[in-house]
């Protein structure tokens, strides 16, 4: 009896300590009395973890986000260059160059939105356009969705509108170049600040009149000029007065004249970085100049509000691709060239500029040691 007993014990025993699976036939297992306890190892929990469902049907809370142990974060520092852009600010400084009467005050307002023109801001409506070039800047912070900005519009109020039109761009030449000098001196201080203000010019829209024939001697002269020590982008002027024939055959008359006459106008070609560069401004050069419509009047429309002009004939709406070029001359200043302008103002006119200043500075310093030194041999 007690061999039989001992031999149903060992059966039992042999029988609890079976391994459930192939998998963790190694695995100690110990007897309880609710039934067999399994007790894994080490190993096997490391190699095969288990992961629960997320959103199973059992209500099991979702697992932790797997962690990329190969992220470094290289990305974040897009998000700190916005963050410092936010409270900086951004800066643009526009220069409107035209003869009086081509709207170049309506059109600024239309760009912004907002009052920003120098006519705007008159103490008198009645205020007379003096008929010399006398240079008037306007500065005005602008904000939308957060983001500020300082825009400083510069009127040149008096061009092209004299009998003798002679030299009548040496003051505007004059003013670019004494904002270049403004920055030099501020940035060759030896307590130089912290941000320098930026005064210069980046960018000058010279208004056309709207002729539909070809450019005046004018308008060739001083965008010849002009173009060496700035941003230029040519516009027609109340191109609403042409019809669709008439504007691109003066559209093409324009880009033949200033090809003939070496007028580099934005965007330049030597600034394409890539080839999607080269395919974006390749279509912004096939449209320059511009023609363009500004009103800062609204109208309504089919149940639209929108910038328009009312003629007799129906409403011109401003930012109607179909009607005007505004729309394209708003994206390029705004939208997507604005700070591509002001990196060519800076690594290119300015530079320029600067390398000029100090190689005459440098060469004015040699001939006062060259005289000093003649002068001490005498002595």
């Amino acid at each position: 009896m007690l061999g039989e007993w001992e031999g149903l014990a060992g059966g039992f025993r042999a029988s609890a300590v079976r391994p459930l699976s192939p998998h963790n036939s190694r695995t100690p297992h110990t007897l309880s009395p609710h039934g067999p306890e399994v007790t894994p190892s080490y190993s096997s929990a490391m190699s095969e973890p288990v992961h629960p469902e997320v959103g199973s049907v059992y209500g099991e809370k979702p697992s932790a986000p797997v962690v990329d142990f190969s992220y470094v974060g290289i990305d974040a520092i897009l998000e700190q260059m916005r963050r410092k852009a936010m409270k900086q600010g951004f800066e643009l400084n526009i220069m409107v160059v035209g003869q009086s009467g081509l709207g170049k005050s309506t059109l600024m307002n239309t760009l912004f939105k907002s009052k920003v023109s120098r006519k705007s801001v008159q103490a008198t409506a009645q205020e007379k356009i003096p008929k010399t070039i006398e240079i008037k800047s306007i500065s005005h912070d602008i904000e939308e969705k957060g983001v500020r900005m300082k825009l400083t519009v510069i009127d040149t109020p008096g061009f092209g509108d004299q009998i003798n039109n002679e030299n009548c761009w040496q003051p505007i030449m004059r003013f670019i170049n004494d904002q270049y000098e403004a920055y030099l001196q501020e940035e060759i201080n030896i307590d130089r600040k912290k941000r320098i203000p930026d005064s210069r010019v980046h960018c000058c829209i010279y208004f056309i009149p709207p002729t539909g024939h070809c450019l005046r001697p004018l308008d060739v002269e001083f965008m010849r000029r002009l173009s060496k020590v700035v941003n230029i982008v040519p516009v027609i002027a109340k191109a609403d007065t042409l019809t669709l024939e008439e504007r691109d055959f003066f559209k093409q008359k324009i880009r033949e004249e200033l090809r003939a006459n070496g007028i580099d106008v934005y965007p330049q070609k030597e600034f394409d970085e890539d080839q999607e560069d080269r395919m974006i401004n390749e279509k912004i050069r096939e449209m320059i100049p511009f023609a363009v419509v500004g009103s800062d009047q609204e109208y309504q429309v089919n149940g639209r509000r929108l910038l328009g002009r009312k003629t007799k004939w129906g409403t011109i709406e401003v930012e109607n691709i179909a009607h005007c070029e505004f729309a394209y001359l708003r994206d390029l200043l705004i939208r997507t060239h604005m700070q591509n302008i002001k990196d060519i103002t800076s690594t290119m006119h300015y530079e320029m500029y600067r390398v000029r200043r100090l190689n005459e500075n440098n060469t004015g310093a040699v001939h006062s040691n060259g005289l000093l030194d003649h002068s001490a041999h005498e002595m």
